[in-house]
């Protein structure tokens, strides 16, 4: 059985003064890359709307994720409040944009992921973790003390930052990327995300230097990357570009579920002055999945997505 990594860093005091340092990156702000620089300890908020603790929506067992990370019983999933982009299609506004969840102290986070490990849930899966880091590792070494001993996912838009990941440098066996979009420019205008592109390429990189490519035993993923790429009409997303990237910087072994269900929804509806909503107000054809599948396999990427 594997055995997670931050266990060994609980054991050696690392956990602990990994927690230390992320602290430290709230005051000035600089967890992740806008470095708002604003003093969130005393509770002060930046663009990601959040202060020194971190807020829930939801939390369960999740049966709609991955195939190595669901299993029998769930990915014990926690949303978490708020994020540090603005994706004008985002499909869970309600919760990144409209910022609607509880303010919950760490020995409370540290429940649910006990919880949740309880329940029998194969991880704990941490959606949009970016900008709660420090939270987060808090939550971590009150749970690994309590007895929690299964693989953290860190299920994340990937606009974060390479100095704050290395913190997580054996404390997540599981990195869940999403690469978004193959040009800055489109990350700008779709996610408020300046150099979107660099800085995902950069976060994925690390990520997999950190854990490798996705390893599954028994049908569950226990270590490694799994990138998650959404096709959006009209080739927005680069999806040639962001599969080459994955192919020739990471690995063609990564795991990558290249996803076909966009439709529109969140701020896109409303917004008919947006450059974009003419092709966003429309789902993908299957002929623009096809090419991005076609293209991953041209590429020799051959996990996480129809071969045929």
């Amino acid at each position: 059985m594997h055995r997670p990594s931050y266990l060994r860093l609980l054991e050696t005091g690392e956990l602990e003064q990994r927690v230390d340092a992320a602290v430290s990156l709230l005051s000035p702000c600089r967890v992740c890359p806008r470095e708002c620089g604003i003093d969130r300890i005393s509770g002060e908020v930046g663009y990601c709307r959040s202060g020194r603790l971190a807020v829930v929506s939801s939390y369960g067992p999740h049966f709609g994720e991955e195939p190595p990370l669901v299993g029998r019983h769930g990915s014990g999933t926690i949303f978490l409040t708020g994020c540090n982009m603005r994706c004008v299609f985002c499909q869970n506004y309600e919760i990144s944009q409209e910022y609607r969840g509880i303010e919950v102290r760490s020995g409370e986070l540290a429940a649910m992921m006990m919880e949740l490990c309880e329940r029998g849930c194969h991880n704990i899966n941490f959606v949009s973790p970016t900008h709660f880091v420090p939270q987060v590792l808090e939550a971590v070494l009150i749970a690994a003390g309590r007895g929690l001993d299964i693989p953290l996912v860190y299920n994340t838009g990937t606009y974060d930052s390479v100095e704050t990941l290395k913190l997580l440098d054996g404390v997540f066996d599981i990195y869940m990327p999403d690469a978004k979009y193959g040009s800055d420019e489109v990350g700008f205008a779709l996610s408020d995300a300046p150099g979107y592109a660099g800085v995902m390429e950069e976060a994925i990189c690390e990520m997999h230097r950190q854990v490798g490519d996705l390893v599954v035993e028994d049908g569950i993923a226990v270590k490694g990357l799994l990138v998650r790429h959404l096709v959006l009409p009209d080739h927005l997303a680069g999806s040639d570009e962001v599969l080459r990237f994955i192919a020739r910087d990471i690995s063609r072994d990564t795991y990558v579920n290249i996803m076909d269900q966009y439709h529109p929804c969140g701020q896109i509806l409303g917004n008919a002055r947006h450059p974009h909503q003419g092709s966003l107000m429309r789902r993908i054809t299957g002929s623009e999945y096809r090419e991005a599948v076609s293209a991953a396999r041209t590429y020799g990427l051959h996990r996480g997505f129809p071969l045929h």
